[in-house]
């Protein structure tokens, strides 16, 4: 029997997906893209070369100094391969598997885990079950960095998986000005702008606009969407040591024939289903699924002198949620056990942070220290309407396919199903960088976090408290070369579980355990290729198993232990003259607290990648693939639920018409591969899209 969703995962990722904003590095695009002029040396990705920003690592350090593998995702490739949503971007970091479990609702993995940092310019609270709502429109940001692995010190809480870091676009300080125009299937089309430059004549006062909308149809029967997305950022340099910068965002998101819980797999008798069309949808020509989100920031920077500096931050956001579901529950023959719900939903989050960072003399070396404070709240309040008190009712499978089933009368609510709890999170960080030697560099640091919850949810006491846990954090570096470098570090995993329910009716414990890692970075073709090699263990407990148990209506889940181990290669830059790619490997082996191998749905094997080439007999003209390939999956319980060993394969071409204007195609699964986009669920999922065509327009001034 396939389990509803408890209708806290409806509003997951509320909390989270609203993040803060903290410094962020301005960023040098190649030609023929908007570039910041007042970017620092650090963060400035050229091509497919990705550089990480200062707000990744927290304390300033570059990718070579880091001692944890990270994959930075361009403009550049976003760009050239239309990686205009969050998923499509991170479908190409090597070490990221995206696990599209419904139309609008996604999960990240990395290393066997869920990741559940994602951060805006360095700063944000963990999601809610790890789940992001919508796609993330990747207009107002120039580059992705994930750093691979814990991250207890730079991003609040411990995880074993990844952090995943947005770096937003910054005012210019001279004019630039980019418009962008795209058709393709399913009446798809999209228009980006993005214009950027001084707004006085000294440049002491800089803005940026952008605005992007994105709308049409899919291969799924009955689901369209549309985003709309406005964001207007506003710089002041106050003074030559101070800088002020303001932003705000309206990012909308709405889908039609939205999928709640995707195709079962099985029937109730644990019989494969199988389906005649990749465009089979349980979403109905009433289901949808709107969030709207306002994000608005400031951030000022000051410089003391001496490479001493401070960064201000703070951040409110608002998220509305609106949505009309419908859930299938089980199959017997052509009778269908289904749950629909109408659930809005409302959330306001503030942030904060400060920090401190600089240089420093001891026993004759010098060495770099940052040190700061960070606060998060979070209000949400919910309330579900149901069909009725029981909720489920059946209907015809058939008629769910062939989007016929009537739209339910909403007007069942109670106390428990609703949402009202606050969540509270407080943290003191230090972190130094002690040169032991010319050639050998010692990380250290710990962040002190303190967690608080109060409120209901869904029937549930969302009661949390941990207060003064300690994660600590140490690395070395040695550097064999200029280009070469080893490294190790080690830190512990702990991060708060907010919204999932354990057998016991209270909110599950932390996230606890350990995380170790080791690896080399590298150099070559005169610095323009980075090379990265790392191998990882992992030991976690209190995951959240795949068993539960139903009180009412909603699910109580048991928790596991798991041990990880793996290896993670990358390489990304300009390969050979005129040649950039991004590529890697990732091996990943999970075993239970028993030592079975465990989370299958996780691929063992993974290759990510991607690679542009402009022609030396055409210059203006560029080709390039982007291929991910991933061995087979299945469900840890049943067996008939697999995935096998699949690849996609993508094409495109650009080509420069003049110093302003380009065109481009790209031609995505061009082998026309049929495949599931994901088993995280367990007993249900979607088709991929089959092979389509988007053509561009580019204007740049």
């Amino acid at each position: 029997m396939i389990p509803r969703l408890p209708a806290t995962f409806l509003l997951a990722g509320v909390v989270t997906a609203m993040s803060a904003a903290n410094a962020a590095d301005d960023v040098t695009l190649p030609a023929m893209q908007i570039q910041d002029t007042a970017a620092q040396d650090d963060g400035q990705s050229v091509g497919y070369q990705g550089k990480p920003s200062s707000s990744t690592t927290k304390l300033g350090l570059t990718n070579k100094q880091t001692p944890q593998a990270i994959t930075t995702i361009t403009r550049a490739q976003m760009n050239d391969f239309k990686m205009n949503g969050v998923k499509d971007a991170l479908r190409s970091a090597p070490s990221v598997t995206v696990e599209q479990s419904e139309s609008d609702r996604t999960e990240f993995t990395s290393r066997g885990f869920d990741i559940g940092s994602f951060e805006y310019d360095g700063m944000g609270m963990p999601f809610a079950q790890t789940i992001m709502i919508g796609d993330l429109d990747m207009a107002e940001f120039e580059q992705i960095d994930v750093l691979h692995g814990a991250n207890g010190l730079m991003s609040g809480t411990g995880n074993p998986s990844a952090t995943v870091n947005f770096i937003r676009k910054r005012p210019t300080r001279d004019f630039q000005a980019q418009i962008d125009t795209s058709v393709g299937s399913w009446d798809n089309r999209r228009i980006d702008v993005d214009v950027s430059g001084p707004l006085t004549d000294t440049g002491n006062v800089r803005g940026r606009f952008i605005y992007a909308h994105d709308k049409g149809n899919s291969w799924m029967d009955r689901y369209s969407h549309e985003k709309n997305v406005a964001a207007g950022l506003l710089a002041f340099d106050l003074s030559d040591a101070d800088t002020l910068t303001v932003g705000f965002t309206q990012h909308n998101s709405d889908s039609n024939g939205s999928t709640w819980g995707d195709l079962p797999l099985v029937d109730i008798n644990n019989n494969p289903i199988h389906y005649s069309s990749r465009s089979s949808n349980v979403g109905q020509p009433w289901t949808y699924w709107n969030m709207h989100t306002q994000r608005a920031f400031a951030e000022w920077k000051h410089d003391f002198g001496n490479g001493w500096n401070a960064t201000l931050t703070g951040t409110g956001i608002t998220e509305y949620q609106d949505t009309n579901m419908l859930y299938v529950s089980s199959v017997t023959d052509d009778d269908a056990s289904v749950f629909a719900a109408h659930t809005s939903s409302k959330a306001h989050q503030l942030l904060g942070e400060a920090k401190v960072s600089g240089p420093f003399s001891l026993f004759g070396r010098d060495h770099e220290l940052t040190f700061g404070a960070a606060y998060g709240r979070t209000h949400q309040k919910a309330r579900e309407y149901d069909a009725d008190e029981a909720g489920y009712f059946n209907t015809s499978f058939a008629g769910i396919l062939a989007g016929n089933t009537p739209t339910p009368q909403f007007d069942y609510t109670s106390d428990i199903n609703t949402q009202n709890f606050e969540d509270r999170q407080k943290s003191l960080f230090a972190g130094a960088r002690f040169s032991l030697a010319d050639d050998l560099h010692w990380i250290a640091g710990a962040r002190m976090l303190s967690v608080d919850g109060t409120g209901e949810s869904y029937g549930t006491d969302h009661s949390q408290r941990e207060h003064g846990k300690v994660t600590p954090y140490t690395g070395l570096v040695y550097d064999l070369t200029p280009q070469w470098s080893v490294y190790t570090s080690w830190t512990e995993i702990f991060n708060p579980q907010y919204g999932t329910v354990g057998v016991d009716g209270k909110v599950l414990a932390p996230l606890e355990g350990k995380s170790l890692e080791a690896g080399i970075k590298g150099s070559v073709m005169d610095d323009r290729l980075n090379l990265t090699a790392a191998v990882f263990k992992t030991k976690q407990s209190n995951v959240q198993s795949a068993d539960f148990v139903e009180v009412g209506s909603q699910f109580r889940y048991f928790t596991d232990d798991y041990k990880s181990h793996g290896i993670e290669l990358e390489a990304s830059g300009e390969a050979l003259p005129g040649l950039d790619l991004l590529a890697g490997y990732t091996y990943v082996h999970i075993e239970n607290d028993d030592g079975d191998k465990a989370r299958r749905y996780v691929p063992t094997h993974a290759f990510r990648g991607m690679a542009s080439y402009r022609l030396p007999s055409l210059p203006q003209a560029r080709i390039g693939t982007r291929v991910s390939w991933q061995s087979g999956i299945q469900n840890d319980n049943y067996s008939v639920i697999r995935q096998n060993a699949y690849a996609l394969v993508d094409l495109m071409t650009s080509y420069d018409i003049d110093s302003n204007w380009s065109t481009a195609l790209n031609f995505n699964n061009v082998t026309d591969r049929k495949y599931l986009t994901s088993l995280y669920s367990g007993t249900a999922s979607n088709y991929g899209a089959p092979r389509n065509l988007t053509a561009s327009l580019t204007w740049r001034y």
